[in-house]
């Protein structure tokens, strides 16, 4: 008997987070004696989950570097380390952030210095990530393949409008819903109250991002929805301006018609069909990229961070919950008129792979393969919604950056007015629509809001080092959101189409 997709996906995440704890409990730790003579320096390291030191003499000159929590106690140096203890050292919140501001020190780390976990679970993303690189190598030609077919099969372009109006008022709508869920528990919450201290250090230049006005980033996706050069776009995975070339395409072939159109759909249909049965193959080694991409993070991650900002987390966690098992199954419950447990169950394994991955533009094959194969949502929705989805709708990222700007706030003192709150939900509201659906896009986007109610754009640098977990859980959140947009807009076109395959209420192929 043959295990089920997701419950495969559900094991493999299963035993990579384990595997990846006991890995961090019991060899997460690195620390050699003497210093290492390399060729051109003297280097010692010390490797543990929470933190990272290294010390580097080159030229007779001492440097002395910590990466990671700043507060977590006094630092001691061996007493046999070059430089004295009145050596001020460096401070670096994570190693992705050494790696961009000294890439010498990373290497010297990387193959000198690194605690067995680290190396394992270092391995374990390389596994991983080559899962990730067939998702993405698949997803431009399937989204212009689906998409161009899906506009193509509405006939007509004013369906097309109205699909798109659909569209765009619900994700407006659950935008705003995750918003004000994330400022009603932060408010109730409070995490950033108490005097936490210094949760990590001052970030150094290549942590702080250019903050750019809200008005500058909007202009800017207005710009990338016109490519210049649509092979291009393709080239580089610039989702935004695919899918509307692609939707400008598809109303020009209906608009011509004839023996054009008919050329076209032919060949887009057979495109379509060779990507998902690409799609599909790609799919089914989901369970081992999840299993190192869970490993590599539970080997790697230190829980010393998790106690410092353990109320942020927390606060993050149970309005991503709020929005994900409640608002969200209500609207499928009473809008889609769908079982949300089945409907749950035929996305699972989309869900379970956008969590391991962090990445919802990477996951977007599966999800349009469970959408359209498990959930039995008609192409022409699926091929529509979930493109557009994964480029502007950030259910669990726009409800993310409230909580993180609020926390910012409250741990610097101050306390927002409603006034300001408001201006924070808004902002994030129409920054989340210019989040690219890659892995930490949220930190780039929330130096919009913390600009627009005057706060320091450096002070990311505080939840920086949790962001790889909570990015799991929002993009999650951000494909369970498109795929529930995926339902209900079906709902509403199967009222004006009785050819539509979408049933009301009926078993799902699960």
């Amino acid at each position: 008997m043959r295990v089920a997709l997701h419950w495969q996906i559900l094991i493999a995440m299963f035993l990579g987070t384990i595997i990846g704890i006991v890995l961090n409990v019991g060899a997460s730790s690195y620390s050699p004696g003497p210093p290492l003579e390399l060729k051109n320096a003297r280097f010692w390291s010390s490797d543990s989950p929470d933190r990272v030191l290294l010390s580097i003499s080159e030229n007779k000159e001492a440097r002395r570097i910590v990466v990671g929590d700043k507060s977590d106690g006094d630092i001691r140096w061996p007493a046999h380390l070059p430089g004295s203890d009145e050596t001020e050292p460096e401070f670096y919140p994570t190693l992705a952030v050494l790696q961009k501001s000294d890439p010498t020190a990373f290497k010297l780390f990387y193959h000198h210095g690194r605690s067995t976990a680290r190396w394992i679970g270092d391995t374990a993303k390389l596994i991983g990530d080559l899962f990730l690189r067939m998702l993405k190598m698949v997803s431009v030609p399937l989204i212009i393949a689906s998409l161009l077919s899906g506009v193509t099969g509405l006939g007509h372009a004013d369906r097309l409008g109205k699909m798109f109006g659909r569209t765009l008022l619900y994700y407006v709508t659950t935008s705003m819903l995750a918003i004000m869920t994330g400022l009603l528990m932060v408010n109730f919450v409070r995490p950033g109250v108490g005097n936490l201290g210094p949760v990590a250090a001052k970030p150094q230049a290549a942590v702080a991002q250019e903050a750019q006005s809200l008005g500058e980033v909007l202009y800017e996706q207005l710009l990338n929805m016109i490519p210049t050069n649509p092979f291009a776009s393709a080239a580089n995975g610039d989702f935004l301006s695919i899918i509307a070339f692609t939707i400008f395409f598809g109303v020009c072939t209906i608009l011509v018609g004839g023996t054009a159109a008919d050329r076209i759909n032919e060949f887009v249909e057979a495109l379509f069909a060779v990507m998902m049965k690409l799609t599909t193959l790609i799919i089914n080694l989901a369970p081992i990229g999840v299993f190192f991409l869970m490993l590599a993070v539970t080997a790697t991650q230190g829980v010393g961070i998790f106690g410092t900002l353990g109320w942020y987390m927390l606060a993050v966690a149970l309005a991503l919950g709020v929005h994900a098992l409640i608002t969200l199954p209500l609207i499928l419950r009473l809008v889609a008129k769908r079982s949300p447990w089945k409907y749950a169950q035929a996305m699972s394994p989309a869900l379970l792979t956008a969590f391991s991955s962090a990445s919802s533009n990477g996951t977007l094959p599966l999800t349009l393969t469970c959408v359209e194969e498990r959930a039995k949502v008609s192409n022409r929705v699926g091929s529509f919604v979930l493109p557009l989805g994964a480029t502007v709708n950030m259910d669990g990222t726009a409800l993310y950056e409230v909580v993180a700007v609020l926390f910012i706030a409250q741990f610097n003192g101050l306390d927002l007015s409603m006034a300001d709150q408001l201006i924070v939900a808004f902002t994030a509201l129409l920054a989340s629509i210019g989040a690219a659906g890659i892995p930490h896009a949220g930190l780039v986007m929330m130096a919009i809001i913390l600009q627009a109610v005057g706060l320091p754009t450096e002070d990311q640098a505080l939840i920086i080092a949790v962001d790889r977990v909570l990015d799991m859980a929002r993009t999650a959140v951000n494909v369970w959101s498109d795929s529930c947009g995926c339902a209900v807009i079906a709902r509403f076109e199967s009222e004006g189409d009785a050819t539509s395959q979408v049933p009301i209420e009926g078993e799902l192929n699960i």
